[in-house]
């Protein structure tokens, strides 16, 4: 199977925390960070989501959002330390990539952003990622 999401850092399952209908799934990326996905109780099941399951943890570019360092008081768990690597500037939009310790993440966002957060490469972020937007795959 083909993917269109090109954000995928594998990892290892530590712990399936489960609530009435969904689940939050710790994982320990290879890097060694910590990140969290919120995902159905039913997707548990079926990809048999247990501590040491070996995992990939995916999300679209669109679903990636960028500071220009670590942000308390946030609901957002999920803050993965990196540094911008290349910026693709178009009308509107841009993608920046960004290098984190086990991978490399695209986030998509405002032409503006860029502007108003100064980046370029060599600049230093933190890649913000809901738990819900982290899907997570089985070999």
């Amino acid at each position: 199977m083909s993917l269109s999401i090109r954000n995928q850092l594998p990892g290892t399952v530590t712990s399936v925390t489960p609530g009435e209908v969904m689940a939050a799934v710790k994982v320990r990326l290879d890097s060694g960070q910590d990140l969290t996905a919120a995902i159905t109780l039913e997707a548990v099941k079926d990809l048999r989501l247990a501590e040491g399951s070996a995992v990939r943890a995916m999300m679209k570019s669109t679903e990636v959002a960028l500071a220009t360092r670590r942000v308390d008081g946030l609901s957002i768990r999920n803050q993965l330390p990196g540094t911008v690597s290349d910026v693709a500037i178009g009308g509107a939009m841009a993608t920046v990539k960004v290098s984190v310790d086990g991978g490399e993440l695209t986030a998509a966002i405002t032409k503006d952003a860029v502007t108003n957060l100064g980046l370029a490469a060599g600049s230093p972020v933190v890649a913000l990622i809901k738990s819900t937007e982290v899907s997570l795959a089985t070999a």
